[in-house]
Order: structure tokens, then C-alpha cells, then sequence
């Protein structure tokens, strides 16, 4: 077994399965039909909140704008990961309109910090998305913690859905922190594209809403596609064995064991843009997203050969799962403050 961990022939052989199959290929008609499709739900959104006036009729569409958001962003994650295009320039144009001026998401940002968890998942260390800022992901951290993770980490399962609500102002907090900063790539026109997009967006909002209407749609609008976001990259690796330090996990079983796929039909794959075949993309990013669905069942037969164990839930299941690891994550925080250890998921 220590043999195996040490050696990248594992990967190189499922590898081979995989490209065999053409499932490295790209799509390109599938992703023209796909971004035609959202772009064009995205634009005749608007048209109908320009139609519609001032109206509380403008919540709905507030619903229907955080869904497209949350598409749009799916969207710039493919690109990122060259999964439409071959070549990293019109990757990133494409990127940055889907991003920034799409969402008001900095492309630059978003790829670097995801690139880093690609290459690290689940370790307390490297990966940014297991970083202790306001959510404790170990007992480990939930020791070392100070201030406001220490705070939430008691009730931080309860408290981790309340909290997606900020997941959108978050990212576009996170992108203006980056553009304001030296050091991001294309800076100027990451900056000129996100300045675009939250003056038009406003705009529209205080030409065509009064003012308690405009700030409803806003809050309705961002409160719920951050916690779209948030339900779609929570399932894929909270819950999963967290690593630290150095590891002796070669490539294959790293980007496996810290992973979980989502069982469910097309609108799961729609719903959650692929993503639900985690372990898939994290083997193969820039595999097209139609394609992890036919190359799971490649994998699920090659782990099992080699004995490398394939986690697999539905998504109900899988919010369970990452709501209880999040509650026992906090545990040494209550025993120190004497709180109850209740799980949101119900007692184990």
C-alpha cells in the first residue's frame, strides 16, 4: 500500500480509461448552447424587470436573478478551468465578462484561490477554502480559534445555511479587496469590469424601484444567491477526511478521498453544474462538465479495483453530512464554554 502511495502510475492508468473513452475532448457545441441559454435567460430577466416597473411583482424576479447568478458563476468555473476553450486568452476574456461584469465576481480572485484548493484539497494548510476565517472545519483549528470563528464555532452548524445569505456580498467584497490591491493579474480591467457591472446593477435598481423596493430586491436577490452558492460547493468536500501537514497521498487518492459525489438525475447535474460529480473534476478539471457524468462510472470501477474508497451520497444526505462534521468540528469550543453537544442532524 505505501508503494502505491508514492507512485503516480494509479492516475496514469485511469488516465488512459479516460481519454480512451474521449471523454477529454472538449464540447464545443454544448457549451454554445449553454451559454447562448443562460445568457439568454439572464438578458430576458432583466428585460422583464424593466417591463415589469415599479412592482413587489420584482421579487420574483430577484429569485429568478439570484438562480441566473449562480449559472453565470458555474459558467466562469468551467472557463477557469479551460473546460471550453484550449488556451488561457480566450479563457480569460470569456472569464472576466462571465465574472466580472457578469456577477460582479473577480475572475483573478476566484482563479487563483481555486486553483490553490485544486492542488489541496481539504488540507488545513494549503487550501484556502478550509481557511479558519469565520467557520472552525477541525477540531484542530476549533482549539487554536480567537475572536468571531471561536464565537460561531459553538452553533456554526445552525448557523452555517443563516450565513450563506452574506456568501454573495462576500464574493463581491473579496474581488474589490483583490482589484484594490497590487499584485492581481489585468488588475485595471478586472477593476473597470466590476466598476461597470455594480453601476448598471444599481442603476437599475434606483431608476426603476422606489427605494424600500430597491433595497427588498437587493437583499432578496444577494441573501439568496449566496446561499445558492453556497448549496452547491458545500456537498463536495465538508465532511471529508481534512489533512495537514505533509501527506504521502499521491494525486489520485488525494483528490478522492477528500471528495464526495451527489447522486441525482438531470436536474441535479443542471442545479449543481456538474459539480456533483466532484471527484471527477477534481481528477480531471478541465474535463467538460457533460462529460463526468459518463466518466463516473470509469472511476467508481477503477478505485474499486485498486481499493481506494468512493464516497457517494445524495444531496440531502450530503448537507447532513457536512452540517454534522462542521458541529462536531466545534465540539472543543462547547466543552470549554460547557454547551450542549446537539446535532443539527440529530444525535449520532
Amino acid at each position: 500500500m505505501t508503494a502505491n502511495l508514492r507512485t503516480g502510475s494509479d492516475f496514469a492508468r485511469l488516465s488512459r480509461r479516460v481519454s480512451e473513452a474521449g471523454l477529454l475532448d472538449r464540447r464545443p457545441g454544448y457549451y454554445v448552447f449553454r451559454i447562448g441559454l443562460v445568457a439568454t435567460l439572464f438578458v430576458g430577466g432583466w428585460i422583464t424587470f424593466f417591463a415589469i416597473g415599479d412592482s413587489w411583482w420584482q421579487l420574483g424576479i430577484a429569485v429568478f436573478q439570484a438562480v441566473m447568478f449562480g449559472q453565470i458563476a458555474l459558467l466562469s468555473h468551467d472557463l477557469a478551468h479551460r473546460q471550453v476553450f484550449r488556451t488561457r486568452r480566450p479563457s480569460e476574456i470569456a472569464g472576466r465578462i462571465a465574472g466580472n461584469l457578469g456577477v460582479g465576481m473577480s475572475y483573478g480572485w476566484w482563479m487563483d484561490k481555486h486553483t490553490r484548493h485544486h492542488a489541496n484539497p481539504n488540507h488545513e494548510d494549503l487550501d484556502p477554502d478550509v481557511d479558519p476565517d469565520i467557520l472552525v472545519w477541525s477540531k484542530e483549528q476549533a482549539r487554536a480559534s480567537k475572536g468571531l470563528p471561536r464565537f460561531i464555532g459553538r452553533y456554526q452548524a445552525f448557523l452555517f445555511f443563516p450565513l450563506l445569505t452574506l456568501e454573495g456580498l462576500n464574493l463581491h467584497f473579496s474581488g474589490i479587496r483583490a482589484v484594490w490591491k497590487p499584485g492581481l493579474r489585468r488588475r485595471g480591467l478586472e477593476a473597470a469590469l466590476l466598476l461597470t457591472h455594480f453601476a448598471l446593477y444599481f442603476s437599475a435598481l434606483l431608476v426603476v424601484l422606489s427605494p424600500g423596493k430597491a433595497l427588498a430586491f437587493f437583499i432578496v436577490h444577494k441573501a439568496l444567491w449566496g446561499v445558492y452558492m453556497g448549496s452547491i460547493f458545500a456537498p463536495n468536500h465538508k465532511g471529508m477526511p481534512i489533512l495537514s501537514g505533509d501527506t504521502e497521498l499521491d494525486f489520485l487518492r488525494k483528490q478522492v478521498l477528500t471528495s464526495r459525489n451527489v447522486r441525482g438525475g438531470r436536474v441535479v447535474d443542471v442545479a449543481l453544474g456538474g459539480l456533483n460529480y466532484q471527484i471527477e473534476h477534481h481528477l480531471f478539471p478541465s474535463m467538460p462538465s457533460p462529460h463526468l457524468r459518463r466518466a463516473r462510472p470509469i472511476v467508481q470501477e477503477y478505485c474499486a479495483e485498486i481499493g481506494v474508497p468512493y464516497h457517494e451520497t445524495g444531496l440531502l444526505e450530503s448537507y447532513a453530512l457536512a452540517l454534522r462534521s462542521l458541529h462536531e468540528a466545534g465540539e472543543p469550543i462547547r466543552l470549554s464554554s460547557g454547551s450542549p453537544a446537539e446535532t443539527p442532524a440529530g444525535r449520532r
